[in-house]
């Protein structure tokens, strides 16, 4: 399937709480009348759904939206009616068969979202199937377009419908849908928009911060991550307590942070160490933030793994998406903060400037996450990457960054 996938976080803005995200799929619009061209389209991209449901559906509720043909061919029944939000557009709205389609998900108990509402009688027609609405918003609106928004709101609200403000890229964008009173928030900005940071001189000098430059290294020395973890009570404990949870498959007992560390593994020690970054922050976008340095961690080790001699490793690679996030983790700008630390050039170029092939890569990676097509197409030509693998790549590292939160995040409540 020649398509890209992306997933993109939804926010309870009441309860600063992700409650779903929505999975955004590049594709040709589908014709009404389901040419053969559509039916092929629409049969690989079933096929793919098929394959990926599990990883998609793994968590919280996901919002997507369906095609006339792929409604036709009862896609949505693949999934579990209550992870699934159908979303709806005009292609949707102005089909003849429009009523007689959705009523039939509706009365099987599915819920439905409708993307950019307009005052037409065939939008209105749809309000009593629709759980949400969907509103675009942008840095540039002007009065009129603001109204028009408000009215929207006004109107859902009035509906008892809740609004989905979508395209929330900046700090500008999520106070606008703030002050619109708008319902939930969607865009890249929201994992990143809470999240309390930490002074530099408090991150840099703490036990934390030595075992992060150790454990990157190349190859780790165990002596020092023994003595670094060693002098921190706090550490000794969470890695004992890792290291005899369930997830390991514990037969004896570990009682020494080195039988510890040779049970944990250095890989999983990784993640441990960057999670515990975040473990004391008590915040909810903590948790977005933190698995978007996994999935760019993960995606782009992955995306170096099918290129052939490329200017860093898929080590350097997973540390580079997973350094990307610490600008939010830190006050100091990313300059300053790699600065102190013993990473590779073409890493902190990458990062800073955007320059190199490494920094292409990173460019890719955030284009991916903004469902940025053309952009993507062109970073992939150039990187020598094949668009249509980038999809099932994806999906993949999705699944990986699922099974660390549950089971790396889960040890943390385990008594």
């Amino acid at each position: 399937m020649d398509n890209c996938v992306v997933r993109q976080a939804i926010k309870d803005l009441k309860t600063d709480t992700i409650i779903g995200y929505e999975l955004r799929i590049q594709e040709d619009q589908d014709s009404l009348y389901n040419s053969s061209t559509d039916s092929v389209a629409a049969n690989a991209m079933v096929a793919f759904l098929s394959e990926n449901s599990n990883r998609i559906f793994k968590e919280k509720k996901t919002f997507m939206t369906f095609t006339p043909a792929l409604l036709f061919r009862n896609t949505p029944k693949i999934f579990d009616k209550d992870k699934i939000v159908i979303q709806i557009e005009d292609n949707i709205v102005i089909h003849s068969l429009a009523a007689i389609l959705i009523s039939k998900y509706k009365d099987a108990g599915y819920h439905f979202a409708i993307n950019d509402f307009q005052f037409t009688p065939k939008y209105f027609s749809m309000l009593e199937y629709v759980d949400y609405i969907k509103v675009q918003l942008t840095e540039d609106m002007d009065d009129n377009h603001r109204s028009s928004v408000a009215n929207v709101v006004d109107m859902a609200h009035g509906f008892q419908k809740e609004i989905v403000a979508t395209g929330v890229n900046t700090k500008e964008v999520y106070e606008l849908a703030k002050e619109l009173q708008v319902d939930y928030v969607e865009g890249n900005f929201i994992s990143s928009a809470t999240t309390t940071k930490a002074s530099k001189m408090d991150f840099m000098q703490g036990n934390l911060y030595q075992l992060i430059m150790e454990i990157t290294k190349e190859e780790p020395d165990v002596e020092i991550l023994e003595e670094i973890i060693t002098r921190d009570a706090s550490l000794t404990y969470a890695l004992l307590k890792m290291a005899n949870s369930a997830y390991f498959a514990v037969h004896h007992e570990t009682t020494s942070i080195r039988q510890a560390l040779v049970r944990v593994g250095i890989s999983q020690l990784k993640q441990w160490v960057y999670l515990l970054s975040f473990e004391d922050k008590g915040e909810n976008s903590s948790e977005e933030l933190l698995k978007t340095s996994f999935l760019r961690a993960n995606f782009a080790s992955a995306l170096v793994k099918k290129l052939r001699k490329f200017q860093i490793t898929a080590s350097d690679a997973y540390l580079m998406g997973m350094f990307s996030t610490l600008e939010y983790m830190i006050d100091a700008p990313m300059e300053e903060i790699l600065y102190e630390i013993p990473i590779i050039k073409e890493i902190k170029d990458a990062l800073i400037y955007q320059e190199g092939m490494a920094g292409k890569l990173y460019l890719l990676i955030l284009h991916y996450e903004r469902a940025e097509w053309s952009d993507i197409k062109v970073l992939a030509e150039e990187l020598g990457l094949h668009t249509n693998e980038l999809a099932q790549i994806y999906m993949e590292c999705v699944e990986e960054v699922n099974d660390i939160w549950d089971n790396v995040v889960g040890i943390k409540e385990e008594e």
